[in-house]
């Protein structure tokens, strides 16, 4: 009956108490995947701390490995085992080339799969840099409890995909996670 649907303004209510009451600080790892960058000059590593840290987020790992299913597999069996990382993010390795290799590598080890997340990453992508948005592609899911974000190379990128999806849920979804 009428009592059993949720009316908007409840669900809007509920999802603003889930917001608050969602884990103020992750532990996230930063991974850059890349041949050619150090970590000095890991622009878009950096952009994502920053947008981390100034969002109450504490960086736990912050690694530049190289294009390599075989270390980036290695890499997310090790912060599996991490109790300070809750979520970790990559950039890089998201592209058509042939080392690119992120995006099939971390979907092997996932256990759920968000794909709404590329659908707005793509959506958002497109005014901005218009049809060269297929060119590269984002990934979200879980694996062993963790949240796990793939974004592109670019800071551009990921800048856009932390401010306009992963920070405003990010607290919301380890809430989730944690049952």
């Amino acid at each position: 009956g009428k009592e059993g649907r949720m009316t908007r303004k409840k669900l809007e209510d509920s999802v603003a108490e889930h917001r608050a009451k969602s884990a103020g600080s992750a532990g996230v790892a930063v991974i850059t995947l890349s041949m050619s960058r150090s970590l000095d000059t890991d622009r878009s590593g950096d952009a994502i701390q920053k947008l981390l840290e100034e969002s109450g987020h504490r960086v736990a790992v912050r690694k530049l490995i190289p294009d390599s299913r075989t270390v980036l597999r290695a890499t997310l069996r090790e912060l599996a085992r991490e109790e300070k990382v809750q979520a970790v993010i990559t950039t890089g390795g998201t592209g058509l080339a042939p080392l690119d290799v992120t995006i099939e590598t971390v979907r092997g080890v996932l256990d759920k799969e968000l794909p709404g997340f590329n659908a707005l990453f793509m959506m958002l992508s497109y005014p901005q840099v218009k049809s060269a948005a297929m060119l590269s592609r984002a990934l979200a899911g879980t694996f062993k409890g963790k949240l796990i974000f793939c974004l592109p190379g670019s800071p551009r990128a990921c800048t856009l995909a932390m401010e306009s999806l992963i920070l405003p849920e990010l607290g919301h979804m380890l809430m989730l996670l944690e049952g």
